[in-house]
């Protein structure tokens, strides 16, 4: 993609949000922050009934660049399971958001997917605390 279409993608995404609002009942909800520009997303997730597969929506405020990237997350990372959420990394969030607009707002950029990782460790977390004894 050239660079304008990557702002047409970001554009259509901050426009269009894919995944936005809450679940119904959650199993874990992650809330992260960026204090430089005021961004806040707030990312849930919970594990479908027919396994592993998580299910994730977001809400959030703040600038396009977040508020596009945590869409993308939520479409990028929505049916994975924990397991493949926790060995993502965010290399193709940031081909797609692109080198020059990732790198001056990599904490916009990075917000969703940051917690997207942390709640699936916490998920995570859980079940393993089920089950052991």
């Amino acid at each position: 993609m050239n660079r304008q279409e990557r702002i047409d993608l970001i554009l259509d995404h901050f426009e269009h949000p894919r995944f936005r609002g809450r679940l119904d009942v959650p199993a874990t909800a992650v809330t992260g922050g960026n204090p430089g520009c005021g961004d806040t997303v707030t990312v849930y997730m919970t594990l479908a009934e027919a396994g592993d597969a998580v299910q994730l929506a977001f809400e959030g405020d703040g600038c396009t660049v977040s508020q596009a990237a945590a869409s993308m997350v939520m479409q990028m990372m929505q049916g994975r399971t924990l397991r493949q959420i926790d060995e993502a990394t965010a290399e193709l969030l940031l081909e797609m958001i692109g080198p020059d607009i990732a790198a001056a707002r990599r904490n916009c950029s990075l917000l969703a997917f940051n917690a997207v990782k942390e709640a699936g460790r916490q998920l995570q977390q859980r079940q393993t605390m089920v089950v052991e004894p």
